[in-house]
């Protein structure tokens, strides 16, 4: 019975790692009590990045949440912290909830869409551009997460295809269709992973790159902008020393590293495979009916109001997506309670994740474990401050929630302009250094930006075998150019 318990514990995750886990919480309290509750606060943090690292093994809702129960347990936050720290946050919990959920009646379109690009764009380089500067502009003008739930839902949808073609489930071919099905399996599987990997991880620091552009690309842009009075034209030119040379240095590091094949990169659509997956789509054309193609119509319609409502931020974003869902639902006819559902099987399991999150984030605050660094920096010469704001932002941002670091950040530098310690011009540059340093830094671990932990946590990541310790790899190069070039320009 022990056994069959500790084996159902955190699912399929290995062994160790459920030891690890268990022998944590139980010497967590004997910890606290010996060495403080910052080390213990620090020793969560760990924890709970392990837990993240472990995500194709086991969702980490169940590792994760036991640490934020024991968190609470240990006195190391309060429930009021962390439901303060829900409400801060209300906006993407209602963005992931129903645009994510708007974005899977979408589906049809983007596969239209993005397999004609797919198939028609033969030349892997200018592909790799394409997806990392469509998802920068995009980024620029709607939310990182709501892109991210685009890519995500095109390179499901593509994997389907291959799968489907691989074992001709519900697939009907043509008689001149010629292809040893065996050929789609062992090293040509992996090639298409490796491909589709190499794509999404392109286009996921490319909502990096557009995201820091602008007032409406992060979350924390707008809390930035708030702070200073900026506007959205204000908001760009004020980063645009910075930001225009790191969307630069990032699209050289796209061509570099798929010339070079290094980090995970390079893997090319196989001729085989191109020429299966185009016989498809172009068989779905043929046999597209008159309510499908009105369907195509209709979502298209809904594309142009997404991307209307969001440039003028009509209401908020999570809002949006409910309006659209609606729309898209009932002018295709979309009514059954069943049908609708499933658009929320993708999102509501993030959501749980992140709000087991936003404990740990309270643990941070409560236990002001950012706290000496703010100080540390402050207390530097003023003409080092930007800089050291760039690095501090960037390294707690990649281990934590960049939104939660740039709030904390912004309050002290406000904090001390309040107070007369620095000027206005000192404040905005120091401000600039806050955003930048939250938003490309935190590429390097999937802890950084929500859209990142969203990508990692999604249905696609295990299908093409791209868990934590394969992100930061492929994620490495970006960090490294983008962090050293966004330092430079301080």
């Amino acid at each position: 019975m022990l056994k069959i318990s500790f084996d159902s514990f955190l699912g399929a995750s290995p062994t160790w790692f459920k030891g690890v886990i268990i022998t944590f919480l139980l010497i967590s309290f004997p910890l606290m009590l010996i060495l403080g509750k910052t080390v213990a606060g620090w020793a969560f943090i760990a924890m709970f990045i392990l837990s993240l690292a472990m995500a194709l093994k086991c969702y980490p809702l169940q590792s994760g949440g036991l640490l934020a129960i024991a968190t609470l347990l240990l006195g190391l936050t309060s429930p009021e912290t962390v439901w303060t720290e829900i409400q801060n946050n209300l906006g993407v919990i209602l963005l992931l909830v129903f645009m994510v959920s708007f974005i899977y009646f979408m589906q049809p379109l983007l596969i239209f869409i993005f397999g004609k690009i797919l198939i028609k764009i033969e030349n892997k380089i200018a592909l790799s551009l394409m997806f990392s500067l469509s998802a920068a502009f995009l980024s620029a003008f709607l939310d990182a997460l709501t892109v991210t739930a685009v890519l995500i839902t095109v390179f499901v949808a593509l994997y389907g295809v291959y799968e489907k073609v691989h074992s001709s489930v519900g697939v009907d071919y043509n008689e001149n269709d010629t292809f040893d099905r065996q050929e789609m399996g062992g090293d040509s599987l992996e090639e298409f992973r490796a491909f589709l990997r190499s794509l999404v991880m392109h286009g996921a620091v490319g909502t990096a790159l557009g995201g820091v552009m602008t007032i409406i690309g992060e979350p924390q842009n707008l809390l930035i902008g708030e702070k200073l009075g900026w506007d959205f034209m204000q908001f760009a030119k004020e980063m645009s020393h910075i930001t225009i040379p790191t969307l630069i240095a990032g699209l050289l590091v796209v061509i570099t590293v798929e010339l070079t094949r290094t980090f995970g990169y390079g893997a090319k659509l196989q001729p085989n495979v191109r020429g299966i997956l185009k016989g498809y789509i172009e068989k779905e054309d043929a046999k597209r009916t008159a309510k499908e193609k009105y369907a195509l119509i209709i979502q298209a319609i809904c594309a142009i109001m997404l991307i209307a409502g969001l440039a003028m931020h009509i209401m908020e974003v999570g809002l949006i997506g409910l309006m659209l869902l609606v729309i898209v639902t009932a002018f295709t006819g979309i009514t059954e309670e069943s049908r609708i559902g499933h658009a929320f099987e993708e999102s509501l399991p993030f959501v749980s994740l992140l709000v087991i999150f936003f404990v740990i984030v309270g643990m941070i605050h409560d236990q002001h474990l950012f706290t000496p660094v703010v100080e540390r920096v402050l207390a530097l010469p003023i003409e080092q401050q930007p800089k050291a704001f760039f690095l501090a932002n960037g390294i707690l941002s990649a281990i934590s929630d960049n939104v939660f670091v740039a709030t904390v950040y912004i309050n002290e530098v406000k904090a001390a302009f309040d107070a007369g310690n620095i000027s206005r011009e000192h404040y905005e540059t120091l401000a600039v250094a806050i955003n930048t340093g939250t938003n490309l830094p935190s590429v390097a671990t999937p802890n950084g930006q929500a859209a990142f932990l969203f990508l990692l946590t999604s249905a696609l990541a295990p299908a093409i075998r791209l868990g934590y310790g394969k992100m930061v790899m492929m994620a490495l190069p970006y960090t490294i150019v983008l962090t050293a070039v966004g330092y430079w320009f301080q």
